[in-house]
């Protein structure tokens, strides 16, 4: 048992050894074991302990901490998918096969520096689900959405550790312009239900997120036929993730959209949400979550008098991304 964990500790320390030297000093860079706690205290945060604080308090009201953080997200994106567009994305990267520069060279450098960003912008992102807890929307707190966000951070350390640029950094451009789109939806669905009638799109944020992982995995498994000087093994590493996310994407997308109107309850242009394999006892109606009323054509209709009647929910149950 010693010698197997002698050696295993000597590949580990000659895997590190082989990382990226320019990123080795920078933070978090070192070793993936801070990634790996954060990631952990994240899902424990809001699968045990996030709930647990929030169990006997009333929801937060979080509409326009939720906007400011949606835009910003927005910017954080443009500025990702622009530069990385720039860099090489827009014209000067070939896109059957893009080695890394691992040189000193300024635009090497800045797209290391991008590439390590966009890692950063993984942990932000868990901002997303804290929001969930804070307002007790623990139904949206979904297996998908907290597989995503809990593995996504480590996903990319591996990528910034050794391969800062060229082909890898596909998946971050593609990504990035998806989020443009997606935290503009959440922004304006964050402002009040008077903005819904511009969020006509949303059943098709969630097709585009699949299309995204069709054109991942596609520009990754290219290598298979093709010379490229580039690790045969992050070609896996990304094209296993693409595909693992397009399943479970498709899962969700099938479950919200795919499935005719239900007997047993009210369900008008949509379906009852399914989530882990259970009906959650909501209705669901164009797609969009309600709890204990009845939903007609997006609009949430309350059981009690309300002098509008109308009600739309400020964050709606299918982010998952």
């Amino acid at each position: 048992m010693a010698y197997i964990l002698y050696d295993a500790l000597n590949l580990y320390n000659k895997t590190m050894e082989n990382g990226d030297r320019r990123v080795q000093e920078w933070p978090l860079m070192q070793s993936p074991g801070p990634t790996i706690t954060i990631c952990l205290s994240y899902v424990y945060f809001v699968k045990v302990l996030g709930p647990a604080i929030m169990k006997n308090r009333e929801p937060l009201n979080m509409r326009w901490l939720m906007v400011a953080y949606n835009f910003f997200m927005v910017y954080i994106s443009v500025y990702i998918f622009v530069r990385l567009g720039f860099l090489g994305w827009f014209g000067k990267f070939n896109y059957k096969c893009q080695p890394v520069d691992y040189s000193d060279s300024p635009d090497a450098t800045e797209m290391a520096n991008l590439a390590w960003w966009y890692y950063i912008s993984k942990f932000v992102e868990f901002t997303d689900t804290i929001f969930f807890v804070f307002r007790k929307k623990f139904s949206h707190v979904s297996t998908l959405h907290v597989i995503h966000h809990g593995v996504m951070p480590m996903s990319v350390w591996w990528g910034v550790k050794f391969t800062p640029g060229g082909h890898s950094t596909f998946f971050a451009f593609v990504n990035s312009f998806v989020h443009i789109l997606m935290y503009i939806y959440y922004g304006v669905a964050a402002i009040g239900p008077h903005m819904y009638k511009y969020l006509w799109w949303k059943k098709y944020m969630t097709a585009i997120q699949m299309v995204q992982f069709i054109m991942i995995f596609v520009h990754s498994f290219q290598l298979l036929f093709r010379e490229c000087d580039y690790p045969k093994g992050f070609m896996w590493w990304i094209g296993f993730h693409a595909v693992l996310f397009w399943f479970l994407f498709w899962d969700f997308y099938k479950n919200a959209y795919g499935k005719s109107k239900k007997k047993d309850g009210p369900v008008l242009h949509g379906t009852k949400h399914v989530t882990n394999g259970g009906i959650n006892g909501s209705v669901k109606a164009n797609g969009i979550h309600q709890n204990g009323g009845i939903q007609t054509n997006g609009l949430h209709k309350r059981h009690e008098n309300n002098s509008n009647g109308v009600n739309i929910e400020e964050k709606n149950s299918w982010k998952y991304d």
